[in-house]
């Protein structure tokens, strides 16, 4: 086992990293990309679980700005995220990895309905545990569903897979003076309004003394390059 800390680590995956090139939907050569990447992590001896959105399929904020009914707009997403999981699933599985899709909502055909405690034992016998549907809730970010699910599960940290390789002060796609932070407390994180993932999640990770570790999903092996140190990433903690 790896001298670091990180026993029991959360993934929170936004659903365009599932994209790959295309501007829609799933790609399932992307796909296999991560669970590859997921795969070379789990053999360092990690429980993990599992958090995906659904913004390639539906986002339920920007069809609500649209003028349709929040609540409905958002239980769409949460069903987006569903397909995603089962994706990610299928690819895992492919890796002979042990998986459970485990839904905040009940989707008994599919896949189990999500229950804190069952969730710990599939982790500690190995198995991956993959979180669907957000927390079951409207109006809550699948990020602040993976900062939940991982204070209930007694995550050690929570590992963000994104499009950038950590936290800037400003957009750097769009800005050559964005600052990269290295490490940031909470607090700062929250009083400069960064925008990596919503207050709620840094609220709750904050609560639980959770790390969050911030870096890019399109380098080779980042999950495992990520819990060794050995990739560019930024880290919110209580620094």
């Amino acid at each position: 086992m790896n001298k670091n800390k990180e026993k029991r680590i959360l993934i929170k995956l936004s659903g365009e990293s599932l994209m790959g090139d295309g501007n829609y939907g799933i790609t399932l050569k992307t796909v296999d990309k991560i669970a590859k990447d997921l795969f070379s992590l789990k053999k360092l001896n990690v429980q993990l679980c599992i958090v995906i959105g659904g913004g390639n399929i539906f986002r339920g904020l920007a069809a609500s700005a649209k003028g349709m009914d929040r609540a409905n707009a958002d239980y769409m997403g949460m069903l987006a995220t569903v397909m995603n999981s089962l994706a990610m699933q299928n690819a895992l599985e492919k890796l002979k990895l042990d998986t459970r899709v485990m839904s905040a909502f009940p989707i008994q055909s599919i896949c189990e309905t999500y229950i804190r405690r069952r969730a710990i034992r599939h982790m500690e016998k190995g198995r991956i545990v993959i979180c669907a549907a957000g927390t079951g809730n409207p109006y809550f970010s699948t990020d602040t569903a993976a900062s939940l699910r991982a204070a209930e599960l007694k995550c050690s940290y929570i590992y963000k897979a994104t499009q950038v390789d950590g936290i800037y002060s400003k957009d750097p796609k769009k800005s050559k003076s964005a600052k990269k932070y290295k490490n940031i407390s909470y607090n700062k994180y929250l009083s400069d309004n960064l925008e990596v993932m919503d207050s709620s999640a840094i609220s709750v990770a904050r609560e639980n003394n959770i790390p969050i570790r911030i870096f890019s999903v399109l380098e080779k092996n980042c999950f495992k390059n990520a819990f060794n140190k050995k990739i560019n990433y930024s880290e919110i903690s209580n620094v």
